[in-house]
């Protein structure tokens, strides 16, 4: 066969053509982490594209426009195309202090507190500088682990240098030690881009209980302020809970507390942390092949965790940072981004290689199992 017509990908022509192994199959549609682009069950390209990926065979050419419909929007990649170190950066997590403040039961900090350390400003600025420098499509950069970002006495500082830097601040808090005065210096910058508060109830001996301190007086008044003023683009109130009655009962009376103001009043259940916790809902035994992660997108792919060590990790779930793809001490971001470890974790992810036994996403209920009749990608 003649490859002088074929597209040339680098210095090398292509041979061929495969599904993108980095595909999502979901129940109603097929997630693409490299695009963000979802196929639709009734699209008229998926039973093609879901024939393909069962078949599991390369393709020598795409051979009518359906084929290279596919292929313009990378559902089928050329043969040798390294997708490994690719990403679509849409979430940084980054923690500057890892102290949090509370105990929660349904986080590893009320069973395993955290060494408290606290990153220099100067990396700090380093990272939210590169993080800028990406041109990533950056939807937002929070400001969490484990921790509690407003226990760090530079909050504010930090977060007008993330606006500062053209990058979309996103906090995730407690709520303690968002003051009146706090608020006011938010307010002052113009808000910020997402704000979520996360309560677990109206009972002030319940709530002790549950986080190990006694804030709620302090956090109802933090909330009453924030209430009727613009902080954040989104602002939400997310009730924690196990899922059961008790859980159902708190959001009904935070949300009938808060209604008609600025909040949004979610309902989340917390989960297992990956297996750390007894509690919540939980993932899988390993009974099946990897295929990827569906945690606001992908882990690997869409999504920076950075500690307040300055290390990158693979995911959120990582309460040891143990899976460690990068150190900002003496490499980039880019780096890091397009090194041999997240690569190699990016493939254990997806299964296209065997992941260690225990590996975090083994046991994640947010991982992804390759369906049977979905060949597994060479």
């Amino acid at each position: 066969m003649s490859t002088s017509n074929l597209p040339v990908l680098g210095d090398v022509a292509v041979t061929g053509w495969k599904v993108n192994p980095y595909l999502h199959f979901e129940a109603e549609g097929i997630f693409n982490p490299h695009t963000d682009a979802r196929l639709a069950d009734d699209h008229r390209w998926y039973g093609r594209l879901l024939q393909l990926a069962a078949d599991g065979k390369m393709l020598p050419e795409l051979a009518d426009d359906e084929l290279r419909g596919l292929a313009e929007e990378e559902w089928l990649v050329a043969a040798g195309e390294d997708l490994d170190r690719r990403y679509h950066i849409k979430y940084v997590s980054i923690e500057a202090f890892s102290v949090c403040n509370h105990g929660c039961y349904y986080c590893p900090v009320s069973i395993a507190p955290r060494e408290t350390v606290r990153m220099p400003t100067e990396l700090f600025e380093r990272i939210i500088g590169e993080v800028a420098a990406l041109g990533q499509p950056i939807e937002g950069v929070v400001m969490n682990h484990y921790n509690e970002p407003t226990a760090d006495s530079r909050y504010i500082d930090q977060v007008r240098f993330i606006k500062d830097a053209g990058l979309p601040v996103a906090t995730l808090t407690n709520g303690s030690g968002l003051t009146p005065r706090r608020v006011d210096s938010l307010l002052e910058m113009g808000g910020i881009h997402y704000l979520s508060v996360n309560i677990s109830s109206l009972d002030r001996e319940r709530y002790k209980k549950q986080r190990g301190v006694d804030h709620l007086p302090l956090v109802l008044a933090n909330l009453d302020y924030m209430a009727t003023r613009p902080v954040a683009t989104t602002m939400e109130l997310v009730v924690l809970g196990t899922g059961d009655q008790e859980h159902r009962g708190e959001y009904e009376r935070i949300s009938e507390r808060f209604a008609g103001t600025r909040f949004d009043v979610q309902f989340f259940e917390v989960n297992d942390r990956a297996g750390y916790l007894e509690l919540g809902f939980k993932g899988e035994s390993d009974d099946g092949c990897l295929g990827g992660c569906e945690q606001m997108g992908s882990r690997p792919i869409n999504h920076i965790h950075i500690s307040a060590r300055g290390r990158c990790i693979l995911c959120c779930q990582d309460y040891n940072e143990r899976w460690e793809v990068g150190d900002l001490h003496t490499q980039s971001l880019q780096e890091i981004l397009s090194g041999d470890e997240y690569a190699r974790m990016r493939r254990w992810t997806y299964g296209l290689e065997e992941a260690p036994k225990d590996f975090l996403c083994r046991t994640c209920n947010y991982s992804v199992r390759r369906p049977a009749s979905i060949a597994k990608p060479s």
